[in-house]
């Protein structure tokens, strides 16, 4: 079960529980494995993200939630692009960096919360 309070997510795939949660070694993961100079470049990056940015993302969330997981078996998983999009908006929503117009951040995925932008 995640707790929500921690920052985490879940995401429920092929009827399993994953725990989600962004890391400071998670977000180190998703700057190199993105091949980003630093953090103002991936809110930018993940508005326009490729299916692969996704799931490099997703691994790295899900490592950060203690699971085990390669970008190439995340995109193997029985959920809906949906699911996981709105899951892994929620782990950054949670970790506190969720967007509006007057607080300066961008999304990481349209409509989705984000990181601060440069």
């Amino acid at each position: 079960m995640t707790n929500r309070i921690r920052g985490e997510a879940e995401l429920i795939a092929g009827g399993k529980s994953f725990r989600l949660l962004l890391t400071l070694g998670a977000l180190a993961e998703i700057e190199d494995g993105l091949g980003l100079g630093d953090l103002t470049e991936v809110a930018q990056r993940l508005k326009h993200a490729r299916a692969g940015d996704l799931a490099i993302v997703a691994a790295a969330l899900l490592r950060g939630g203690g699971h085990d997981v390669s970008p190439a078996e995340v995109q193997r998983l029985p959920c809906d692009l949906g699911s996981l999009v709105r899951v892994v908006t929620d782990a950054f929503a949670r970790a506190g960096l969720s967007s509006s117009e007057s607080d300066g951040t961008a999304a990481p995925f349209p409509g989705a919360p984000g990181l601060p932008s440069g």
